[in-house]
């Protein structure tokens, strides 16, 4: 089981750019999604969050300009972002809340990040 994030690369300031986390392997269910982020020297942060039934949670600093959004058929998650900032500059990181079987609790997975950089 494990979780593949995708979609980093260099950007323009103002430009977009849509992230991809695909869970992959026997999973039961899927509970909540997120990203997460981190710059240099800097703690990680979380960006957005979606619950399964869609329910969305955003950074004060990315309001407006990221939308989380999930296909549930696919087990996967997205991050679409728009008018990029240099300041939004770091690894992302998707995680996810799995459950493997019937009569497991739900645990945390990690992606295993994909690098934005915003610069011109």
């Amino acid at each position: 089981v494990q979780l593949q994030a995708s979609g980093g690369g260099l950007v323009q300031p103002g430009g977009s750019l849509r992230l991809s986390c695909a869970a992959s392997g026997s999973i039961f269910s899927i509970d909540a999604m997120g990203w997460h982020r981190q710059a240099p020297g800097k703690q990680r942060e979380l960006v957005a969050t979606i619950t399964s039934g869609g329910s969305t949670n955003y950074a004060d600093s990315v309001k407006d300009r990221f939308t989380i959004s999930r296909d549930n058929a696919k087990n996967t998650a997205y991050l679409q972002m728009n008018s990029l900032k240099p300041e939004d500059t770091a690894v992302y990181y998707c995680s996810g809340g799995l459950k493997l079987n019937y009569y497991s609790a739900y645990r945390i997975y990690w992606g295993q990040g994909t690098l934005v950089t915003v610069s011109s």
